[in-house]
C-alpha cells in the first residue's frame, strides 16, 4: 500500500454494526456523528426485562446479517418511506424494519452500566428475533432525542455513545491482526475483532501508543486499549466458540506481559479504542473514506503509559 508522505498508516477498511452483537456491514465510507459513524449500534436486542442480548451469551447473533441503503453512508442523507434496515438469519425470512423513528417507547433498557429508554421497534420485529434466538426479545432503538449514553470520563470527557460497549470507535491495524495470525494454528479474520477502522501500512501494535492521530482532517485520541471479552473466540460464520485467539493472545498481549508494573486481572488488550474530537462540534463534510492517511500526532512512551 502506497502511503501519503508523512502518513503512519492508510484506512484500510470501514466496519458499521447497526445492531449490537450482529453481522457488520463493510463500507468505502462512513459520517461521523456525535456518537461514533452513523448508524454504528443505534439498535440493540433486550429480553423481557430490557437487558441486552449479545453475543457473548447468544453467539448466534453472529450469523444475523444486517443491510441499510448503500446511499445510507452520503452525508446528510436521510430514511424516506421507503428506506429499511434488512435484517436476515438462516431459517428465517427477511424482515425489514423501516428506518423512520418508530413511535412507540421502550421503558428500562439497560446495556451494561447505562439504563435508560429507546424507541420499541414493534411486534413483528419482537416476533421475529423471540423466533430466532428461542427466548422473548424486542429490538429497540437509540433514542438521541431524550438520552445521553456518555463515555466512561476517567478516560474521555464530553464524549458520547449508543449501544456500543463503551466508545465511539475502536482501530485495529492490519500488522496487529498479521503478528497475532503468524502464532495462531488456524489464522483469523478481522470480523472476530469487530473494529470500526481498520488500517494498514504500519509496525504490528503501533496502535498501542497512539494517543492522538488525524485520519484525513480529523482529529482522534486514544483513550483506552482494548480489553477483549469472549466475542473473539466467537466464529462469526458458525457463531461456534473455541479458546482462540484468547489463549494465544494471554502470552503476549496480557496486562502482565504489557503493564508488568501494574496489578494484573486476567486481561488481553488487542486494539485501541478512540473518540473524535470534531464529533463535539457541528459542521458538513465529515467523513472518513477507505484510502484516507493517517497521522500520528502523539505517542505513549511504551503500553504500560497507554490508559488501559
Amino acid at each position: 500500500m502506497l502511503k501519503q508522505e508523512g502518513a503512519a498508516a492508510e484506512v484500510k477498511a470501514i466496519f458499521i454494526y447497526p445492531i449490537k452483537s450482529c453481522h457488520g456491514i463493510c463500507v468505502s465510507q462512513a459520517p461521523l456523528a456525535p456518537t461514533g459513524f452513523r448508524w454504528d449500534r443505534q439498535w440493540l436486542i433486550v429480553n423481557s426485562k430490557g437487558r441486552a442480548y449479545t453475543q457473548r451469551g447468544e453467539p448466534t447473533l453472529a450469523l444475523v446479517e444486517v443491510e441499510l441503503p448503500s446511499e445510507a453512508f452520503s452525508e446528510g442523507w436521510e430514511p424516506a418511506k421507503n428506506s429499511f434496515l434488512v435484517i436476515r438469519a438462516p431459517g428465517m425470512n427477511e424482515l425489514k424494519v423501516p428506518l423512520s423513528r418508530p413511535s412507540e417507547i421502550a421503558e428500562g433498557v439497560s446495556v451494561w452500566e447505562w439504563s435508560g429508554s429507546a424507541f420499541d421497534e414493534g411486534a413483528e420485529a419482537s416476533k421475529w428475533f423471540s423466533k430466532y434466538i428461542g427466548k422473548p426479545c424486542r429490538l429497540v432503538r437509540f433514542n438521541d432525542v431524550t438520552e445521553t449514553r456518555v463515555v466512561d470520563p476517567n478516560y474521555a470527557h464530553g464524549h458520547k455513545t449508543m449501544f456500543s460497549d463503551g466508545y465511539p470507535f475502536l482501530l485495529l491495524s492490519e500488522g496487529s491482526l498479521n503478528a497475532l495470525n503468524k502464532l495462531l494454528p488456524v489464522p483469523l479474520p478481522v470480523n472476530r475483532f469487530r473494529p470500526n477502522i481498520v488500517v494498514d501500512g504500519c509496525e504490528p501494535f503501533s496502535e498501542d501508543l497512539w494517543m492522538e492521530i488525524k485520519i484525513n482532517k480529523f482529529t482522534f485520541q486514544g483513550v483506552k486499549l482494548c480489553s477483549r471479552c469472549k466475542v473473539p473466540t466467537i466464529n462469526q460464520e458458525t457463531g461456534i466458540a473455541s479458546s482462540e485467539p484468547t489463549e494465544t493472545l494471554m502470552t503476549f498481549r496480557s496486562d502482565k506481559v504489557l503493564r508488568p508494573t501494574s496489578k494484573p486481572k486476567g486481561k488481553v488488550y488487542f486494539g485501541q479504542n478512540l473518540v473524535c474530537l470534531e464529533s463535539l462540534t457541528g459542521g458538513k463534510g465529515k467523513i472518513i473514506k477507505v484510502g484516507d492517511p493517517l497521522y500520528v500526532l502523539k505517542v505513549a512512551p511504551s503500553c504500560a503509559d497507554a490508559p488501559a
